[in-house]
């Protein structure tokens, strides 16, 4: 896949291969998009951030556009791609104040 076949602040479901190669299937939140790949968020799985190489999507299932104010926040320097040049998960809790979280 590349990346314009994706936008922030959607949710996607899709078919991913993870880092053994197997084929997984996948709920995110797109929260950015980074140059080689987006930072996301598992909806029905951990919740955790990841980074999400482009060329592990292997079909897009379904696309959402997610409304302004169901949106998740998370802070712009979190987000930054140098913050993710060497990690591919990060643990971030926060979301939305309309939320209450």
């Amino acid at each position: 896949m590349i990346r314009n076949e994706f936008k922030e602040h959607s949710r996607i479901t899709i078919t991913w291969k993870d880092k053994e190669g197997k084929l997984r299937p996948g709920n995110f939140y797109v929260y950015a998009l980074l140059k080689d790949a987006m930072i996301v968020r598992a909806t029905d799985k951990d919740g955790l951030l990841r980074k999400l190489a482009f060329s592990d999507v292997l079909r897009v299932v379904k696309f959402q556009d997610v409304a302004p104010q169901d949106r998740y926040m998370i802070p712009d320097e979190i987000l930054k791609e140098a913050n993710w040049k060497d990690r591919d998960v990060m643990v971030r809790y926060s979301s939305s104040p309309s939320r209450g979280k």
